[in-house]
């Protein structure tokens, strides 16, 4: 995952960088969510650019409904290596499927928080109950 040359970052400076605190970073390691995290000769935790992004993207794999252990899967297949690109790529389509079906329930929603907000502004105006809603 990380190119040696890269500049290094330890845990303090990730979650400054990533606005997750070191608690959660070491939770997300706990699950298996992070690969190729190493130690540096005191023990302590290395990590490369690659994980700034990688947190970002665990974040919103989480935000937008994707479970732990499908992440957790998805991971499994980053480390495994380039064997599995198609399977990493068919696995964040279907999420993309349940994330714009989410998007459309949302969608309908606001339509209807829409119309009654709309409902009430016309009640208000007009002091008189508008008909439906």
């Amino acid at each position: 995952m990380a190119c040696m040359t890269m500049p290094m970052l330890h845990i303090g400076e990730l979650s400054r960088r990533t606005g997750r605190s070191v608690h959660t970073i070491r939770w997300y390691e706990q699950q298996k969510l992070v690969p190729g995290v190493r130690r540096d000769d005191a023990g302590r935790r290395i990590y490369r650019e690659q994980h700034v992004m990688w947190l970002d993207l665990l974040d919103r794999l989480r935000k937008s409904g994707m479970s732990i252990r499908q992440m957790r899967e998805y991971a499994v297949l980053v480390k495994r290596g380039d064997s599995t690109l198609a399977q990493r790529r068919e696995m964040l389509i279907e999420h993309r499927r349940r994330v714009d079906a989410q998007m459309a329930e949302l969608a309908a929603s606001r339509e209807v928080v829409d119309r009654k907000i709309e409902f009430y502004g016309e009640w208000i105006q007009t002091g008189v109950r508008p008909p439906g809603y």
